[in-house]
């Protein structure tokens, strides 16, 4: 997974953002150089399983994933949005992601349904890249991980 790999990542999901959620394009940009920190952090991610497996991390803000689950599910801006709600809408983020990454890898590869983490757990394994975007100026942190095949990372969390 080289640096090349990532700005294709960074296209796909600018792409999906524009496609899916805001209907216009540039609302996703790259913030390659900025140091995040996320308050209440939610984050999704899907295991790419093959030869090369890998996991494809999306976290943010738990403000800003009820601000994606708002838009992506059509909701009104004051919305309350359900748990279940915020997880399918960032597992689907994480596994439109996931899935372009998927294509883009040579050999047979599975991708595994999303799981969503709404508290501050993160899957283990090592940090292969990571990329800082914003989104409507908030923080939206895009990774990919080698996972760490002694730990089960699939289980969904609360």
């Amino acid at each position: 997974m080289t640096a090349t790999m990532a700005d294709h990542v960074v296209t796909i999901a600018q792409d999906m953002f524009t496609a899916m959620i805001d209907g216009e394009p540039g609302l996703l940009t790259d913030r390659a150089d900025d140091v995040v920190v996320l308050t209440e952090p939610v984050r999704a991610w899907v295991e790419i399983e093959g030869e090369l497996p890998v996991r494809t991390v999306v976290a943010t803000g738990r403000d800003t994933a009820d601000r994606i689950a708002r838009a992506l599910l059509d909701m009104g801006p004051g919305e309350p949005v359900a748990v279940q709600d915020l997880r399918d809408a960032l597992g689907e983020i994480a596994n439109v992601i996931g899935g372009n990454l998927k294509g883009l890898m040579t050999g047979s590869n599975a991708l595994s349904l999303p799981v969503v983490s709404l508290d501050d757990t993160q899957p283990a394994g090592d940090l292969v890249w990571e990329r800082s975007l914003r989104w409507h100026e908030a923080p939206l942190v895009i990774s990919v991980w080698e996972p760490d095949t002694t730990t089960d990372a699939k289980e969904d969390t609360q």
